[in-house]
């Protein structure tokens, strides 16, 4: 009898298994990102990482001695940079081209990359080691910056998990600069607008064409 019920028991586990719900991938990208969000949002408020302003950045970075960590992709940062700025991207583009990553690209275009000009990218697993090999010094004060604020959130985790102690982190990214917030920056285009690509790029040369009419008017 104690056989037939362990035999049940095991019969019933094995169907639940075959019938749980398993995460997506996007679901799983989703909760990591949520994960390494919360863990930024606790270095920042307890101070262990300094949240500072992009108005605020180029005048700390002179008198405090910090250094501009640009982790952005670098199609975003060859828009745009602050010179002097080191480049360490977080993410890099996905060149896998086994059947399921050529689907998620296609799936991705057609979703995202089309409006936003954004490529399928994939963690850099190379991320903290290039990091120690361009500032091997883990006391120095690094302001670790992307365009929104959210890639250098869970960057400054990374940094922190791997020993680095004096971390800023530019609030709201390079999106939220002004035009004379940083002073010295290279590439054709502005700080606050590297991130916008695709056909969302044209419609945002339309509408800054249309201001600067207006504004001559």
């Amino acid at each position: 009898m104690a056989l037939r019920a362990g035999h049940v028991y095991a019969s019933t586990l094995k169907h639940e298994n075959m019938y749980k719900p398993r995460l997506s991938i996007n679901r799983r990208v989703s909760l990591r990102v949520t994960a390494f969000a919360s863990s930024a949002r606790e270095l920042i408020e307890s101070g262990a990482v300094r949240s500072i302003s992009p108005k605020d950045a180029v005048s700390i970075m002179n008198s405090e001695g910090f250094q501009l960590l640009d982790i952005r992709p670098v199609w975003e940062r060859e828009k745009a940079y602050v010179s002097g700025s080191l480049h360490v991207p977080l993410f890099v583009m996905d060149t896998d081209n086994s059947p399921i990553t050529l689907l998620k690209k296609w799936v991705h275009f057609g979703y995202i990359g089309l409006w936003t000009g954004q490529y399928f990218t994939t963690t850099n697993l190379d991320f903290l080691r290039q990091v120690e090999e361009a500032v091997p010094d883990k006391e120095a004060k690094l302001l670790v910056a992307c365009g929104e604020g959210l890639r250098s959130m869970m960057a400054v985790v990374r940094l922190y998990e791997g020993g680095y102690r004096n971390l800023g982190w530019l609030a709201g990214g390079f999106n939220r600069a002004g035009d004379d917030d940083f002073p010295a920056v290279e590439g054709a285009g502005k700080l606050q607008y590297a991130t916008i690509g695709g056909v969302s790029y044209y419609f945002l040369q339309l509408l800054l064409f249309l201001q600067a009419v207006g504004n001559k008017s």
